[in-house]
């Protein structure tokens, strides 16, 4: 959307500004926000009221809208992903957890509790999410309150791909059981590093106590006859349905992707048989966002190829900046899918699908060796223009010690980079973070921070 009356979510660089703003304003809404905004802050303000809580990041996060645990995603029959249909899945998606004891379910479900303060549905008449038990998730118990149906789906719905056909028909290439709820993270007490908590969501993807609290799952929605893969569409192609093409397909990066330089892609294609194929290949890449809602479709392309017995082969897909410079969003994602058809096989199809997050030229932050408090301190502040193209209107935003400065500074020349040189005094010891965010006409909100070790006197 259009965030130009206030301030895009990408901009915010943690809860405390936006609360003082709350606050200055009368407590009128402040906008914008997004689902890590919105955790953040309440995460700040749960922890003021002495509940202890927490951020939850989790990747590949599903939004099932009619409630099957299943997520429908839908392409034309050139790989496009096409807009269609309700259900979603997010590259990402942020909520909280809280610690506290559920007498309403038992002991069993005391501890940790998911609230998602960017609830995606209503609930008993209102947009609300939680607390719904993590355990209770773990556990495939969807019955109980609150919401716990919901957030079992965002990290556990199996994922089925359909080919829309002209005529309105629709074929299920491929139902993915493990693509859902990917990573899930929380940051460590005490540093910076990376917790993983998938598996205090579910059981590991692919063993049977996983399976065993799927099924669990859809019995206590749809009763037990109910079976995995029960989703179909009324105008499937009934004598098409999940055949295997007995080939196999990924996508992998030449080399890092990095926002205002080509982007190389290869398609890796391998014959699982013996004998030969020749696979038709429809390749397809569109800009997107995060929610992976489709913006611009920036190319298409279509090959063929022969693949011998247990033969692997490389298709290589090249994405000039000039392509996709104009339509990328602040998500800066790029979404590429080849629909891969075996020939003479009666039409056996394998969709292959990669998102790629573009690279941020990262800012370099230059920190004295000693800090000390009450004595100024000088930081070196490095920035750059990526693109091949100038760029004007550029500004850094530093934040430190609760203050916000804002800098304006000259234009930048193609692939220039430049510093500044910024000067402060701590009035405390112990820990600092210092944030920077810089934009100009061309791309904005381009972040990186250091946190700062202040000496005593």
């Amino acid at each position: 959307g259009s965030f130009h009356s206030h301030e895009n979510p990408s901009r915010w660089d943690g809860s405390v500004v936006i609360l003082q703003k709350w606050r200055q304003d009368n407590y009128k809404p402040v906008q914008y926000g997004q689902c890590w905004v919105f955790a953040g802050v309440m995460c700040t303000v749960l922890r003021c009221l002495g509940i202890p809580t927490r951020l939850i990041s989790n990747f590949n996060s599903a939004h099932d809208v009619d409630r099957n645990l299943s997520i429908d995603k839908y392409y034309d029959s050139s790989g496009k992903s096409l807009n269609i249909g309700k259900d979603s899945t997010w590259d990402y998606h942020v909520w909280n957890e809280s610690w506290f004891i559920r007498p309403d379910l038992g002991t069993p479900y005391n501890g940790w509790q998911v609230l998602d303060a960017t609830p995606q549905e209503q609930s008993k008449g209102l947009f609300q999410c939680g607390p719904a038990s993590v355990r209770a998730i773990k556990e495939g118990d969807v019955n109980l309150d609150y919401d716990t149906l919901f957030v079992y789906t965002e990290v556990n719905a199996d994922c089925n791909r359909w080919i829309v056909y002209k005529d309105g028909t629709k074929k299920r290439v491929y139902c993915d059981t493990e693509i859902i709820g990917r990573f899930i993270s929380t940051k460590a007490v005490g540093s910076n590093s990376r917790v993983d908590v998938t598996y205090n969501y579910k059981y590991p993807e692919g063993s049977a106590e996983e399976r065993q609290v799927y099924k669990k799952a859809l019995a206590k929605i749809f009763g037990s006859s109910v079976t995995e893969g029960h989703t179909e569409s009324p105008s499937e192609r009934p004598s098409e349905r999940m055949r295997n093409p007995g080939i196999s397909g990924k996508f992998k990066l030449a080399e890092p992707p990095v926002f205002g330089k080509d982007i190389t892609l290869l398609l890796i294609l391998t014959n699982l048989g013996t004998d030969r194929k020749t696979v038709k290949v429809d390749m397809s890449a569109s800009t997107v966002l995060y929610t992976r809602r489709t913006v611009t479709e920036i190319l298409k392309a279509n090959t063929s190829v022969d693949l011998g017995s247990k033969q692997g082969k490389h298709i290589r897909l090249k994405i000039p900046y000039s392509y996709y410079g104009k339509y990328l969003t602040t998500d800066k994602r790029i979404q590429v899918t080849a629909l891969c058809e075996v020939m003479h096989r009666q039409g056996l199809k394998l969709l292959v699908e990669k998102t790629i997050i573009l690279e941020d030229t990262n800012i370099i932050i230059k920190v004295p060796r000693r800090i000390v408090v009450n004595k100024a301190a000088t930081l070196e502040i490095s920035y750059a223009n990526p693109l091949p193209e100038p760029v004007s209107r550029c500004v850094l935003l530093v934040t430190l010690m609760n203050q916000q400065v804002k800098i304006h500074l000259a234009r930048l020349a193609p692939r220039e980079r430049s510093k500044i040189y910024f000067e402060f005094t701590p009035r405390r010891a112990g820990p600092l973070q210092l944030q920077v965010d810089f934009s100009c006409d061309k791309f904005s909100h381009v972040k990186g921070f250091v946190t700062i070790a202040v000496a005593p006197a």
